[in-house]
């Protein structure tokens, strides 16, 4: 790993904090895979860095962080036959990924042993980082008969997230509230599905569900695939606190009047933004990026905002050290601009046009990871790597 790292000539600068999305520093300084100091090229004269970018006058963002993906074991998903999904999202901005359940596992076990020897595998393997992607794997699905000893052994083994209630055998709120409860006692972060079913055994999830179950996440609010009615929406909206999950893999309509309400009522660090892939809709490594350029061109928020949803707002609701560039946190980053041809001038503009941004760089705890997005279109200016200062 190198030691420290420069990053210099920064265009923009998006921050991941929605309460001040664009920063006026044009520097960041990385020791050890974490931010050390954010400032301008003075910082250069302190800090004698082992490797320094030149952005090239291009976007700078946190990494951005998948809050709904289905993985297996490793980089391979039996859902869509599939191997290597993981990374292809890497080449998206993607650097991390949030584990909504490992529904998709072959003979998935039912019975409370099973459910948890399969959290505890799912959980260990994802610190491997398949794919490059920082992984947080392992989210329990509730199934009959799990018991506040089950959680105590999980959350001994590291595994701290409970998958989307409603696709195991755990439905009605009237069971789910309670062991909801008893995995938050244990320090657990809990999803909740929401709308119509998505794959066989998983359940129509309604508002008053949601409102009675008391997740933390309401999972793809927009529908995985199919979404409550406005009404519904606006009931979660309006009767609870929870974060708000827009998913690529959703109802579109539903995402934008989401975003548009919640905008009306000056509460955007609930949204957060999710894949909801591999599923049925396929696999999308460009779907948080998809996502974002929906919002920012057809919502009333701005680009800068929209990759706030992404990054800062969705590392706060899961209380990760990343999302955000500020001093202190995990050195993960996207360098992006305009792609060719587009009417935008940077990236935030070609966001805001309706276009994905090109991708020239992605760095993940201070190390670049590819240097050119082997799946967005080219950027029109690419950032690269000088030697040291």
């Amino acid at each position: 790993m190198n030691k420290s790292l420069a990053i210099k000539n920064i265009g923009t600068l998006i921050t991941g904090d929605i309460n001040n999305p664009v920063s006026t520093a044009n520097t960041v300084i990385v020791i050890h895979g974490k931010i050390e100091k954010i400032g301008d090229e003075s910082l250069l004269t302190d800090y004698k860095c082992d490797e320094v970018i030149d952005a090239m006058g291009t976007t700078l963002a946190p990494g951005l962080i998948d809050s709904h993906v289905h993985p297996v074991l490793g980089d391979f998903t039996p859902r869509q036959n599939t191997l290597g999904f993981i990374n292809s999202s890497l080449h998206g901005g993607v650097t991390s990924m949030i584990s909504a359940g490992e529904a998709h596992t072959p003979g998935r076990p039912k019975d409370p042993a099973g459910t948890k020897a399969l959290a505890i595998l799912a959980h260990k393997s994802s610190k491997s980082r398949p794919g490059g992607v920082k992984l947080h794997g392992g989210a329990v699905i509730l199934e009959e008969g799990l018991i506040e000893k089950d959680f105590e052994e999980m959350a001994k083994e590291g595994v701290w997230l409970v998958g989307e209630v409603g696709l195991g055998s755990i439905k009605d709120p009237e069971k789910a509230a309670p062991m909801v409860k008893l995995a938050k006692k244990h320090g657990f972060k809990v999803m909740m599905h929401t709308g119509g079913t998505s794959i066989p055994g998983s359940s129509t999830i309604s508002s008053d569900d949601v409102i009675r179950t008391g997740p933390d996440v309401v999972s793809h609010i927009n529908g995985g695939p199919t979404a409550v009615s406005l009404t519904e929406m606006e009931k979660i909206i309006d009767n609870t606190d929870m974060a708000l999950e827009i998913v690529q893999c959703g109802n579109f309509k539903v995402m934008k009047e989401t975003v548009n309400k919640v905008k009306s009522r000056d509460q955007l660090q609930r949204i957060i933004i999710g894949n909801d892939s591999p599923s049925g809709s396929g696999i999308i490594p460009l779907g948080i990026l998809r996502t974002i350029a929906y919002v920012a061109s057809e919502a009333e928020v701005s680009a800068a905002e929209a990759l706030c949803f992404a990054t800062g707002n969705t590392a706060q609701v899961y209380g990760l050290n990343t999302g955000l560039v500020e001093e202190g946190k995990e050195a993960d980053f996207v360098i992006m601009d305009t792609p060719l041809g587009s009417i935008g001038k940077n990236a935030i503009e070609a966001l805001e046009a309706g276009d994905l941004p090109g991708i020239s760089m992605v760095i993940i705890d201070g190390q670049i990871q590819f240097a050119k997005s082997r799946n967005t279109p080219p950027a029109t200016k690419m950032a690269k790597v000088e030697g040291a200062v």
